[in-house]
């Protein structure tokens, strides 16, 4: 699945280039994960402002409203100023003046939803559980530290849960943990300040490392120039099971949490 920093490089990859374009067209395939929310016709003539992220959602701002993207599984966004005749897993196209946004999704759990406004209902019910950003100024020790006091849940499970801090999926929570030394299973109650400190300071610079390196590509992810993520080659723990950890003399070990894998070091993250 996309996670934040594939986001991310999907928004960077495309943003400047859409914005202030005019939609020309709407093309809708199969139905995806939700409805659009209003006859694809009404958004002909209106405009891209800018492209925002909130979590793993892309938000298009447009002069009147805006649109929800989330890249679901397994889908992808790809920016061109033409497209070819679409596949079979091409299920939407955002023609505009500047280009066309096409969506690919082949298990289709992705979705593009139109609300009028952030506040509305429409947006909020996708956006409004979400924690905070983990590479902005709102995401702060102490809250965060008073967050995890509160968790009774393995601690790998409350950074999934994404409604403390939003976006760190299953990749950079497992390398996140790694270079903070805590092992996945420990209870999030049970982390002093100390090591809340450590914690916090790893999301950030895994993820931005993540985003520096273009993301991860472990099947098919592309940004919307089509090129792959880089980030996956220099993991230190996930998707390495049964390799020897790339700081001590151990072997990297998995779990599954909550029908996830769990990759880590028994003697790197001891607690």
């Amino acid at each position: 699945m996309p996670e934040l920093p594939e986001v991310e490089v999907t928004r960077l990859s495309f943003a400047d280039r859409i914005a202030g374009a005019r939609i020309v067209s709407v093309r809708m395939g199969k139905p995806l994960r939700w409805p659009l929310g209003l006859d694809s016709g009404q958004l002909t003539g209106r405009t891209v402002v800018a492209v925002r992220r909130r979590g793993k959602y892309l938000l298009l701002d447009l002069d009147q409203g805006l649109l929800l993207l989330h890249l679901g599984m397994s889908g992808s966004l790809s920016f061109a100023e033409r497209q070819p005749s679409p596949g079979a897993h091409d299920h939407f196209d955002l023609v505009t003046s500047r280009g066309v946004l096409r969506l690919n999704d082949p298990r289709r759990f992705g979705a593009v939803v139109f609300a009028p406004e952030e506040q509305s209902q429409e947006a909020q019910k996708l956006l409004g559980r979400l924690g905070v950003e983990p590479l902005t100024e709102a995401f702060e020790i102490e809250a965060f530290h008073q967050g995890l006091r509160r968790r009774n849940a393995p601690i790998k499970q409350v950074l999934l849960a994404g409604d403390l801090v939003v976006g760190v999926g299953n990749i950079y929570a497992s390398e996140a943990l790694f270079l903070a030394g805590i092992r996945p299973t420990v209870r999030a109650s049970r982390i002093s300040r100390r090591r809340t400190e450590q914690l916090h300071a790893a999301v950030r610079q895994v993820l931005a490392r993540a985003v520096a390196q273009g993301g991860s590509t472990l099947r098919d992810f592309s940004n919307a120039h089509g090129e792959a993520g880089l980030f996956q080659l220099e993991a230190m723990v996930y998707d390495r099971a049964g390799q020897a950890c790339r700081v001590c003399t151990g072997t990297v070990k998995t779990i599954r949490q909550g029908q996830r894998a769990t990759y880590y070091c028994p003697n790197c993250q001891k607690s």
